[in-house]
């Protein structure tokens, strides 16, 4: 399945170079590129140049153009700062040639003529300890403190490692061992379990800053390439009789086929289009600027995706983001013919979306209606608050670029469908209550028959509770 993805940003070229030429035009050469000279030509009582002097200032000039010395900063480019001696004036060529040796001298030589010591570069390396690690390598490490850390068992850490084998292994090189897969993949999954800083994450496993950075990013992209076509697609015609009979056995509404659901990621606030992704409910709720952007997923009635769509700014509301879905093209294909769809308030009714009734003063049908269709939108919802329990980097702002985000999110997705459909429990403390505000669509009916499918679903459904509650009240007899 794949993640429909849209990072907002907007590209603009600068070309510095033009502006660098027109200022070198206006003025006739560089005016950064004086050198101060001895002698002074408006001076009658000084010695006219020698030619040593004018090839040296000659030489300093053009190096520093050819250098493309930037005219916009106050800095002589470090090439001539090591060989002018602004203290004297102006140096000549031959001098210019000395100083040049001689530093090249001193690179050569460990020791000068004098006897005194130069002082070598050496390589510094950090010593780190990933004792951490493998003490959770370890076969004897308890499984419930390794479920714990990375919010799965073992059996199931040890298949995704197996899985992304061929896809993360690195081979040694003349200067380091490669890093094995299964720290590396403990990296990426440590990292999205817990939202720790990359600087704890190094900690943790003995590794550097950008080092874990790069390794979390490398395995997200190796997930969602490997194990999105397995683990999230769109179910076969089996599966969707198993999906339609349990949603039918929750709300006793025919034919659904998946539970549609909307939340949001908090960011950092970006650089470009920030009002696009300034997101307002959350703003006014919480009393402080947030900015966000969205994962849509489809779900079935265990709680798996079947559907996702990641990155759209939070500033969208949900209709708008269907509306940019690859499930919307899914149904205009003819994929949901005669299924359903459910959402909340948030969407518009269409010919395979069912919302619940959104206007007031509504009946006691409506309102027994609406009672089945939050059953089934509780499915999805509580899926959300499972990925986001799990996977707490979902709870922060990350990081995480926001060009780099929808594939790390991708990949939370992906790992919860592993865990759900291999049974993984989770903490009942990492449960998270989800409260993202829902806003009515523009135009909240956009299907005539849907409209009458809907009345029927919500009088049958009156009645057989009347009928149930009927037979109920005379077996009490």
């Amino acid at each position: 399945m794949e993640v429909s993805a849209f990072s907002f940003l907007n590209q603009e070229d600068y070309n510095n170079n033009n502006m660098v030429d027109q200022d070198i035009n206006n003025n006739g050469n560089n005016p950064i590129m004086k050198t101060t000279t001895d002698f002074d030509t408006e001076s009658s009582d000084k010695a006219a140049p020698s030619f040593d002097e004018i090839l040296a200032t000659f030489t300093h000039n053009n190096w520093a153009v050819d250098t493309g010395f930037d005219s916009f900063t106050n800095q002589i480019p470090q090439p001539i700062n090591d060989y002018v001696d602004n203290s004297h004036g102006s140096s000549s060529f031959s001098d210019f040639k000395d100083n040049k040796n001689n530093k090249r001298s001193r690179k050569e030589t460990p020791e000068s003529s004098s006897g005194q010591h130069q002082q070598q570069r050496r390589l510094w390396v950090k010593n780190r300890s990933n004792a951490w690690w493998e003490q959770c390598n370890s076969p004897d490490f308890p499984e419930d403190e390794f479920r714990k850390a990375f919010r799965m068992s073992k059996s199931t850490f040890e298949l995704i490692c197996n899985e992304l084998d061929s896809a993360v292994t690195k081979k040694n090189t003349m200067l380091r061992l490669a890093i094995p897969v299964r720290q590396r993949v403990a990296v990426c999954i440590w990292r999205l379990a817990t939202g720790e800083p990359l600087r704890l994450v190094s900690k943790r496993f003995g590794l550097g800053i950008s080092t874990c950075h790069k390794l979390v990013l490398e395995v997200c992209s190796a997930i969602k390439t490997v194990l999105m076509p397995k683990f999230l697609q769109w179910p076969d015609e089996n599966k969707l009789n198993e999906i339609r009979s349990e949603f039918e056995s929750i709300s006793g509404i025919p034919n659904v086929c998946g539970s549609i659901y909307t939340t949001h990621i908090p960011i950092i606030a970006p650089k470009i289009s920030v009002a696009a992704y300034f997101n307002k409910r959350h703003t006014e709720r919480n009393q402080k600027t947030s900015y966000s952007i969205t994962v849509q997923g489809l779900v079935d009635p265990k709680g798996v995706f079947s559907d996702v769509c990641i990155g759209w700014p939070g500033s969208m509301p949900d209709d708008k983001i269907l509306e940019k879905s690859a499930l919307l093209q899914r149904a205009n294909n003819g994929a949901l013919k005669d299924q359903w769809v459910v959402g909340n308030s948030s969407y518009p009714l269409m010919d395979w979306l069912l919302v619940p009734y959104g206007h007031q003063n509504i009946t006691w049908t409506q309102h027994a209606f609406n009672d089945k269709i939050a059953k089934v939108q509780e499915v999805a919802k509580e899926a959300f608050g499972r990925l986001k329990g799990r996977w707490s980097c979902l709870q922060k702002r990350t990081e995480v670029k926001l060009m780099d985000l929808p594939v790390v999110l991708g990949a939370c997705c992906v790992l919860h469908n592993i865990c759900e459909m291999r049974g993984e429990t989770m903490e009942p403390e990492l449960k998270v209550e989800l409260f993202d505000d829902e806003m009515s669509p523009e135009n909240p009916v956009r299907s005539a028959s849907s409209m009458q499918a809907r009345d029927q679903f919500a009088h049958n459904l009156l009645h057989r509770n009347h009928a149930a509650s009927h037979d109920l009240y005379f077996v009490g007899q």
